[in-house]
């Protein structure tokens, strides 16, 4: 270990500057970093890179899954429940049966449970890359709010049924009561575990003497105390972290300070950006030992294998796409749904066409056992994980590099809010501005005359700017931090009545408020 070091710091270099580009040429990064991982690998003198699935799962899996629970949006997520719910589990069912009825019918030696291993394994796509795409380019919210709500389920979906499809082929045998039995408690239980442990932690969090430093070692603890936990039940570590990390999110504001939360910002998005650098150009370097252990089918068929499967997955979440809006145009008859117009052709495409695969593919294909238990070799195991890269691989480039292409084609326009973001926001401002004047004169309206600066927050106020903080006494400092709490407590309230403003633009005023309070530790 200690002798790759230094191949590992260069590999950090790498990443970095591999992002930089794709920043730069506008593609999504793990495109790059999956073909540059794929060209090292080459390299004589690479050290053998043995990747161990459970490093993936307990390491990377749970920080990636609770950061971006916190940044997901609760009310778009809650507004778009059932088509979010459909493609997270009903989506991933169909999927998984549509590549074991492929790979049954068209790769011999292959049996409908090692199918189903197979299409758990591949069928939920990967939510970085949709997400680094989407950085470029500008879709309505509500594509955006589906694709991530769905990124956030689908991969303890996949992961649930990728654990019976492995139990069938470990035992030859499925009973379905059992099954259904199993599937509820990795459900509920997964989801009890992960709000169970929150709730420990945010009260740990309100109540232990804790500064920033400790609290934001507290959030870095939490995803893999929940995923270890939720494990050790027989329960999703996947949903559990999911739960846990919106259960958390959303209690932010009640259990965090200001300090807190800035840290937490900043700490999370450094860490989550090396995590998801480190997984994509480690599956690129993969590939060498996936190849050599190919044993039973020629490269070129594998590779044939691997297309065909791509093909199937991208064919079935395109008619699963426009199939949601056909069962949503009837439901809506009988049920309230989030939207009852027709959603058009684009909207749909653009959501089955997001369907690149990444790092749960990877581990999930890994954690698959080199011996069943009487000890023989798991059957066909190398070209489930062969198979699984070229479907990463394919999916990323052929769908990561035409996305941003056809999403600027379309040209979209946003059917649920009339009004840009950056207008939203300004909109917003004036609101707090005048929400922080009408508070300071019907209750320290003696304190104004008093205090020069409040008349100069007064005033900057009434002119629609921010309030300066220079040199502030402790009464105007007090009054100044009740001001922010007001405002920030109508935030609150605003995100959660009003339907008309994103809510990134909230989040972007409420990060503002957490600024002024922090400037304030410094005047």
């Amino acid at each position: 270990m200690i002798d790759h070091f230094p191949f590992y710091l260069g590999l950090v270099v790498i990443i970095l500057l591999l992002i930089m580009l794709a920043n730069k040429i506008k593609v999504a990064y793990p495109v790059l970093l999956v073909l540059a991982g794929l060209l090292i690998s080459f390299v004589p003198w690479i050290p053998n890179l043995h990747i161990d699935s459970e490093l993936i799962f307990i390491i990377f899996l749970p920080p990636l899954l609770y950061d971006a629970a916190w940044q997901i949006s609760w009310k778009e997520l809650w507004h778009w429940r059932r088509v979010i719910g459909s493609f997270a589990f009903v989506v991933v069912l169909i999927t998984a049966l549509a590549v074991a009825l492929a790979a049954n019918y068209f790769i011999p030696g292959f049996s409908l449970a090692l199918g189903f291993l197979l299409g758990a394994i591949v069928s939920p796509p990967d939510a970085v890359s949709a997400g680094a795409i989407l950085k470029f380019v500008k879709v309505p919210q509500r594509i955006s709010s589906i694709l991530e709500g769905e990124s956030l389920l689908n991969d303890a979906s996949s992961l649930i049924v990728f654990r019976f499809a492995l139990l069938a082929v470990g035992t030859g045998q499925f009973i379905w009561q059992q099954a259904a039995f199993s599937f509820l408690w990795m459900v509920a239980g997964g989801i009890g575990s992960g709000l169970l442990v929150g709730y420990v932690i945010m009260k740990m969090h309100k109540f232990l003497p804790t500064d920033a430093n400790m609290d934001i070692i507290l959030t870095l603890v939490t995803p893999h105390a929940i995923y270890i936990i939720a494990e050790a039940t027989g329960s999703s570590g996947v949903l559990a972290v999911v739960a846990g990390g919106l259960f958390l999110s959303n209690r932010r504001l009640v259990f965090l300070t200001s300090t807190s939360r800035l840290r937490y910002a900043n700490v999370w998005e450094s860490l989550s950006f090396i995590l998801n650098g480190l997984v994509f150009i480690i599956i690129g370097l993969d590939l060498p030992q996936i190849t050599a252990e190919l044993e039973t089918v020629s490269i070129m068929s594998a590779i044939g294998y691997g297309l065909l499967i791509t093909a199937v997955l991208i064919i079935t979440r395109l008619i699963s796409a426009y199939g949601a809006v056909v069962v949503t145009l009837i439901a809506r008859n009988y049920i309230p749904v989030a939207d009852t117009r027709h959603p058009g052709l684009k909207g749909p495409f653009i959501i089955g066409w997001a369907g690149m695969r990444g790092v749960v593919s990877l581990a999930a294909a890994l954690s698959i056992p080199v011996h069943l238990e009487n000890g023989t070799l798991f059957p066909e195991r190398n070209l489930i994980l062969f198979i699984t890269f070229i479907v990463i691989l394919t999916t990323l480039l052929l769908q990561g590099l035409t996305l941003p292409v056809i999403i600027k084609r379309f040209k979209l326009t946003d059917p649920d809010y009339d009004k840009p973001e950056e207008e939203m926001y300004q909109n917003l401002r004036r609101q707090l501005n005048q929400l922080a004047l009408t508070h300071l004169q019907q209750n320290y309206h003696d304190k104004v005359g008093k205090y020069p600066v409040l008349q100069q927050m007064a005033q900057k106020w009434q002119e629609i700017g921010d309030a300066d903080t220079v040199s502030l006494a402790e009464e105007p400092r007090d009054i100044y931090r009740e001001i922010l709490e007001k405002q920030r407590q109508w935030l609150v309230q605003q995100n959660r009545e009003q339907n008309a403003v994103i809510e990134d633009v909230i989040r972007r005023h409420l990060l503002f408020l957490d600024l002024e309070e922090e400037k304030m530790r410094y005047l």
